[in-house]
């Protein structure tokens, strides 16, 4: 679309949360849901099965989440300087595993709203190969200065990474510019918890993080009969003062709904949720 578009007017209560809260360890929200994630894996095992990708029930929650940041435009935002500014992109960073579990990294994965599960699963497997053969270019400058400056100095450098790369979107110190996008997501439920509470990172800015509990059968009222189900818990910290329980419900409500007909992922420049 071409043309001029005022800004939208920010609520009274954004910018007295804006005023009041320091970043996101004094001001967050938190949002937690059971999903019976029954059509989720039988969607998974389909895909594998036609396409011999090994996508997860993260890429599956990941193309979910997109989905729902590009339906709720007011959660695509940061702070800087105390103001809200926006976050136009759906990039989501993913928590990879390397080392053998002795470290993690993330890889950001853009545009995740028009990706489906299987090139969400592509973008982070070459990503994790790049991490895990040392050629991630990001993640070894990072690395490099951590290892060689003393702990004194690190405080100030990240604070500055939190600006410039954080807020403003540029390359600082190896950090890519919103070095996790607009969400993180981490599966927890492959560490052995069933669910987890995630700490934000202050230089990233982002304003949704989304742990990835571990699958289990529950007793579920389906038809009014108690069955057996495989139900998976999803735990969200949000920047509270840019997201509002409404909008968290927003969220909540578009990411149950596509867990539950995983078959509208597969094409997702086609789906349109921006309507009420």
């Amino acid at each position: 679309m071409t043309g001029h578009h005022s800004a939208p007017r920010v609520p009274v209560r954004r910018k007295i949360a804006v005023a009041t809260w320091r970043p996101s360890r004094d001001g967050r929200i938190y949002a937690r849901m059971e999903v019976d994630v029954t059509p989720a894996l039988a969607y998974i095992d389909r895909v594998r099965e036609e396409t011999g990708e090994r996508i997860t029930i993260t890429h599956v929650v990941g193309a979910a989440l997109g989905r729902a940041l590009r339906a709720v435009p007011e959660v695509r935002a940061r702070v800087v300087f105390g103001r809200l500014r926006p976050l136009e992109r759906c990039d989501i960073g993913f928590a990879v595993d390397i080392d053998r579990g002795s470290d993690l990294a993330p890889i950001k994965v853009h545009d995740v709203d028009r990706l489906s599960p299987v090139e969400i699963a592509q973008a982070l497997d070459a990503g994790a190969g790049k991490l895990r053969r040392g050629d991630h270019t990001s993640y070894k400058r990072t690395s490099s200065l951590v290892k060689i400056a003393p702990a004194w100095a690190l405080r100030p450098v990240m604070a500055a990474a939190g600006v410039v790369a954080g807020g403003f979107g540029k390359g600082f110190v190896g950090q890519p510019g919103f070095p996790l996008g607009t969400a993180f997501v981490s599966n927890v439920g492959t560490l052995g918890l069933d669910e987890a509470f995630l700490a934000p990172l202050p230089l990233a800015r982002t304003p949704i993080y989304l742990a990835v509990g571990t699958v289990q059968q529950r007793a579920v009222v389906v038809d009014g009969e108690v069955v057996a189900r495989p139900v998976l818990v999803l735990v969200a910290t949000a920047d509270h003062r840019i997201v509002d329980g409404a909008h968290a419900g927003q969220v909540t409500t578009i990411v149950r709904d596509l867990l539950t007909h995983p078959d509208r992922l597969d094409h997702p420049p086609h789906l349109d949720f921006s309507s009420p």
